[in-house]
């Protein structure tokens, strides 16, 4: 999903999309990854060249000319098959070696989850220190998620560019993850928070989305108006301005 919100949030590689090419599945996988590269390199850079690397045949980390960040990598044939887009957070700088702590409480908050592929830096890298994430991925709600660690100086962190939404089919499932997902108050606004990691999540009843589809325009507009001012989103005053405050 894609929302115009003006220019107060950069998009940066903190979080990036990581695109698979799994030759198992595509036979053109390489060529396909190829093409893929040539297209987002339009107004675009390099943050890694398309190469080979140690843990992958032929890998780039391209910028668009949006300023979104693309990882495209061939994926090992031999892996256990991953969705074909996947978001991946980078925890840089200060923040590095946080990614453990991110998968443990991600574990943790969600119900429906899976632990997946995890990697570790070796010993004697430049900057990483030994045993951190080096790349990992997880799966929440039937979503996959990639992690990983670099202590590297990027000079960028997680900001509002990017979020993740929960849809949540009652006021019971918001007010559970807004307890245990909101660790910025200062954050709080209109369904918004963000953790203590610094990642941003939308926590979205999927009633207000219902109401914005088949309202009319007089009572989209009520809805509008009586969550703009809401920190956590609460149901049942939606549904008050939706009948008119009846």
């Amino acid at each position: 999903m894609a929302i115009t919100a003006g220019p107060l949030f950069k998009f940066n590689p903190s979080i990036s999309f990581m695109v698979n090419f799994d030759p198992s599945q595509d036979p053109n996988a390489r060529e396909n990854l190829d093409k893929a590269w040539a297209k987002l390199s339009k107004g675009g850079k390099a943050l890694m060249p398309l190469q080979e690397y140690p843990f992958s045949k032929w890998f780039g980390w391209i910028e668009d000319k949006y300023g979104l960040s693309w990882q495209l990598i061939l994926t090992d044939p031999e892996g256990e098959e991953r969705p074909f887009i996947i978001p991946a957070l980078m925890f840089a700088g200060e923040k590095a070696g946080g990614a453990e702590s991110a998968i443990d409480f991600y574990l943790s908050v969600f119900k429906q989850t899976k632990k997946g592929f995890v990697s570790r830096h070796p010993k004697g890298m430049e900057f990483d220190k030994e045993g951190t994430i080096q790349f990992a991925d997880l799966m929440l709600e039937g979503t996959w998620l990639a992690l990983m660690d670099s202590a590297y100086p990027h000079g960028f962190d997680f900001n509002e560019s990017i979020s993740f939404i929960v849809n949540c089919e009652d006021q019971k499932s918001i007010d559970y993850y807004w307890e245990k997902l909101s660790a910025v108050p200062e954050s709080e606004q209109c369904g918004w928070l963000k953790d203590k990691f610094g990642v941003s999540w939308q926590i979205t009843p999927t009633a207000m989305d219902e109401m914005l589809a088949g309202g009319t325009r007089v009572q989209i507009d009520r809805v509008t108006q009586a969550f703009l001012p809401m920190k956590k989103i609460i149901i049942s005053d939606l549904e008050k301005a939706y009948k008119g405050g009846e």
